[in-house]
Formats: structure tokens, sequence, C-alpha cells
């Protein structure tokens, strides 16, 4: 499907009394929790339980295969930091840690899925040091997520604080990343729940045939994302599941059961990371935080290689019927 025929299949919105669009009484209720998750923080058994959650946090080792004709971009490493949810059993000296193992790991590119913080908009203040920390060779990039869009669609200092630390901000649009004498179309889209998503919009300016990664910081864009050629959706949201009892998450935000990891559909690939913080209780159970870092390859097609590249991948279609 060419870009020009994009609007033919969009998206579905959110739906769901946890999942859809805040109105005004959602929104109250939402901050009801919002301030009992505020309470919990203090308690110092908290606390204890997010450090212990950081003990088991992994920086996964990914590869994504390129296809034929890209072999410049071979090597490019990209950091995915999602669903921070700073502000929330996270403190400044939390996140530094963080960000400093995520440096070591030598990205290129670190790019943020959205859910930097969690309720309040000062939140994203804690992000001043630990950015500091993060030296990649070609940026850093961000989308925001249905949290960071907590009060509403007005993301002024959560946006300009962002760009005035170095940290640009792809809603909607693109950036072109020049490497070993070849091209990224690096894009991002607004949030699918509580934003306006526009991948026609995303992809102005790119090149034909060049490869294409796009955030969203909802998995379920990639419904949208898979009906043209993009080569890689990075997404968060769903932590995971964040509990997991015996393999199975009570609460799931993705109406294609996009919870976590590698899904292909029509060549294009998505990974949905697990994130790094958590939201209403201190706890993850069968899903640590993660910060995946992709790093793109040139492998052959038809040769053994190119099939185990993605054989983590799930290849279900997960397909739904046009809303």
């Amino acid at each position: 499907m060419t870009q020009s025929r994009i609007s033919e299949r969009r998206a579905p919105a959110p739906r769901g009394p946890l999942s859809g669009r805040r109105t005004p009484l959602r929104r109250a209720f939402a901050s009801l929790v919002a301030a009992f998750n505020r309470g919990l923080d203090r308690l110092p058994t908290s606390r204890w339980l997010h450090r212990r959650i950081h003990r088991r946090f992994e920086l996964p080792e990914l590869e994504l295969p390129l296809r034929p004709g890209q072999h410049c971009l071979d090597g490019l490493r990209i950091a995915f930091v999602s669903d921070v949810h700073a502000g929330s059993f996270c403190d400044v000296d939390d996140l530094c840690r963080i960000f400093e193992r995520i440096q070591a790991a030598a990205p290129d590119l670190v790019l943020f899925g959205g859910d930097l913080i969690n309720t309040r908009d000062r939140e994203i203040l804690l992000f001043e040091r630990p950015l500091q920390l993060l030296r990649p060779r070609y940026g850093m990039f961000a989308v925001p997520g249905n949290h960071d869009h907590f009060f509403g669609s007005d993301i002024g200092l959560w946006r300009a604080f962002l760009q005035q630390h170095g940290v640009e901000v792809l809603m909607n649009r693109g950036h072109r990343i020049e490497h070993g004498g070849s091209s990224l179309w690096l894009c991002g889209v607004d949030d699918l729940t509580e934003g306006t998503p526009d991948l026609q919009q995303a992809l102005v300016g790119r090149r034909h045939g060049e490869t294409a990664v796009l955030l969203s910081h909802h998995p379920d864009f990639f419904f949208e994302a898979a009906a043209v050629d993009v080569d890689l959706q990075l997404s968060g949201h769903t932590h995971g599941g964040q509990i997991r009892i015996a393999g199975w998450a009570p609460i799931h935000h993705s109406r294609f059961g996009y919870e976590r990891g590698w899904f292909v559909e029509n060549d294009c690939r998505l990974y949905v990371g697990r994130g790094v913080g958590v939201t209403v209780l201190p706890l993850r159970i069968d899903a640590p935080p993660e910060v995946p870092i992709v790093t793109l390859r040139c492998v052959p097609t038809g040769l053994p290689g190119y099939a185990a590249a993605l054989a983590d991948a799930d290849p279900r279609p997960h397909l739904a019927p046009l809303p």
C-alpha cells in the first residue's frame, strides 16, 4: 500500500473504561487514582518494592533485519525508552542510574516512546540531570504518551522542556538521520488515545525506499503503520502487562494482543517494549523493566540468518475489521 492510500486504513481509537479517551468524569476519577498512587509513593515499603523491580532492569540486545540495499545502515544502534512514569516511585537518582546504563550501551540514537511522566506536569523537571548523562551520536527524540497528556492536549511545558534539553519532539513529523552514506527516516506520531496521530504528516519528506522507523506510544497504531512501507514501529504503553499470572495479564491495553515483544505484518515489524516504570502499584510480575537496544542489521534474504533474525517474532497478522 502506498503512502497516498494511508487514509484507507486508520488505527481504531482505544475503547473501554481503562483504555479509552478520558472524559471529564473519567479524568476526575483518574485524578483520584493518581492521588492514591502518590500516597503509596510516600510509603517506605513502596520504595523498597520499586528498588527490587529496578534490580531486574534489562537492556536486551535486539536486531532488526534491513531490507536489501540498505547495508550502509548496518550497525546503527537505537535505545528505546518508554513508560518511565517519573514521579511515581521513581526519583532523579533512579533515573540517573538507568540513564547511565543506557549510555554505557553506546546507542547512536535514544528514542523516548511516551509516558515519561505520570500525572503532574512538573514531573518532567526530574529529567534535567539524567538527560545530561546521555550523549548519543545522532541525538534524542520523543513522542508523547497518554500520561503526558494527563490534563489534556496542551503539553507545552512537557514539549518545551524536552526541546530545551536536547530532545527533539516528533509529534506527527519526521527527521532524517544520515549514517554511513545512507539515511534513515525517523518519525513519530501523537498518542492514539489522548492525542491526534497523523501518520501521513509524519511521513512527509521521506524519500522513496528510505528505511523508516516510527515512534508511536500505543502499539495498536501498528494497524495503520503496517499498511504502508514502514520498516519498524517502536511502542510501549502496555508495560508488558506489568502484572502477569501464569503468563496472562489481567489488564492489557491492546485491542490486537500487542502486549510485548516482536510482531510482523506486511514486512513491517513492531516491537512493544515493557517500559521502565509502573503505574498505580509498585509491582511488576513476570514483566521486568527494559530498555531494548535495537541494532539494524543487513542480513541477505534467502539465508538462514535472515529468518533467525526474527525467530522471536509473532507472525500472527493480528488483523481486525476496519473501524
